[in-house]
């Protein structure tokens, strides 16, 4: 029986399987998809194989469940039908070097219970998504709304207080103005690219990293100082250029400057400079926001995390980098110094120098 030859080489279908969704380029693999959802397509399968009913019929009702439990695990919809393909391709060829015997028939309802499944899992997976996207758009506008009438009010009470010269300009209160201001353009800032990359509107263009840096630098300079934080910028090589949109990515990276400020310990420091790596050029934002805990490198990254008690902003700025990042053919990662802070990365292709 075919469910007896999934049970009794578990272990190595699922080896194999890993392997395979490892080396694929793309989607790429996550930590939690190779540990625990592989695992769980292949014991779903075997699961599914042993009842009495179709197979088909039954893995497709479980992958219906399945789709929606899928979305809340943090998989996209293309490693859902990756994870299936890939352990269907690691049965039938570990079938074939074992000279198993599996009828036609048993791989038949085999292959058709898992375009079933596939089928299945991906429309409730839309389906949830979809309801997920409009649940958070609500959300992110009603949050959106109440974090720009609250930066909007605050400044507004400050401007009035200075205008009737009771206090000077240069005090506190011109201090709150400056940081409400300051807060008002970084939702705007977000808010755009967030219209922009869900729109897939992109603008690229030729862009000396030298220029970026130092454009970069102008305005994390100032809040640093505002901040009471030391900046210390590395400017990029003269020669090393990259084509993307310039809005996006100064979005990705004041996102990425102002998450280091918001996480570092008081009048600490945060570091942004440019490498040449080869063909590749490194955005490096360092803080001392102390570590991260163990194993949450990935879960910066999605919608709405947030990952201290401070609540201030929408939980978007990391994911808006990410996405930012990608749109633009590069890659962002994060490395832990443990208790010391973080070094974030963004990683873009070069584009050769103009003859």
């Amino acid at each position: 029986m075919l469910h007896e030859f999934l049970s009794a080489n578990r272990a190595a279908i699922i080896a194999r399987t890993r392997t395979k969704v490892a080396a694929r380029p793309a989607p790429r693999a996550t930590e939690e998809e190779l540990e625990n959802g592989i695992p769980l397509f292949l014991d779903q399968i075997i699961g599914m194989l042993r009842l009495p009913e179709t197979p088909s019929d039954a893995l497709g009702e479980s992958a219906t469940a399945h789709g929606g439990n899928l979305l809340k695990r943090g998989f996209t919809i293309a490693q859902v039908v990756h994870a299936y393909g890939g352990v269907c391709q690691a049965v039938t060829e570990l079938a074939d070097e074992k000279k198993a015997s599996i009828t036609a028939a048993e791989f038949q309802t085999f292959n058709r219970g898992l375009d079933d499944a596939i089928a299945q899992a991906v429309t409730e997976y839309a389906e949830k998504r979809e309801q997920s996207i409009a649940e958070e758009g609500r959300a992110r506008s009603g949050e959106l709304a109440h974090e720009l009438r609250n930066a909007l009010g605050a400044a507004m009470l400050a401007f009035e207080t200075i205008s009737t010269g009771s206090v000077g300009p240069r005090g506190s209160t011109a201090t709150l103005l400056g940081r409400s201001l300051r807060r008002l353009a970084e939702l705007i800032d977000s808010s755009v690219a967030q219209v922009r990359l869900e729109a897939g509107i992109r603008s690229p263009e030729r862009l000396s990293m030298q220029e970026f840096i130092e454009e970069v630098e102008v305005g994390a300079s100032m809040e640093a100082s505002a901040r009471g934080f030391t900046l210390s910028v590395t400017p990029a090589p003269a020669g090393v250029d990259v084509k993307a949109d310039r809005q996006l990515l100064a979005a990705a990276v004041a996102n990425l400057l102002q998450n280091a400020f918001k996480f570092t310990r008081p009048h600490g420091h945060v570091s942004l400079g440019t490498l040449l790596v080869g063909d590749r050029v490194l955005i490096e934002i360092e803080d001392e926001c102390g570590g991260l805990p163990q194993g949450k490198a990935d879960e910066l990254f999605r919608r709405f995390e947030q990952r201290s008690h401070d609540r201030s902003g929408l939980g978007l700025g990391l994911s808006i980098s990410r996405r930012s990042v990608e749109a633009e053919g590069g890659e962002i990662h994060v490395r832990d110094m443990p208790g010391v802070g973080c070094v974030f990365t963004i990683d873009l292709p070069r584009i050769p120098l103009l003859l």
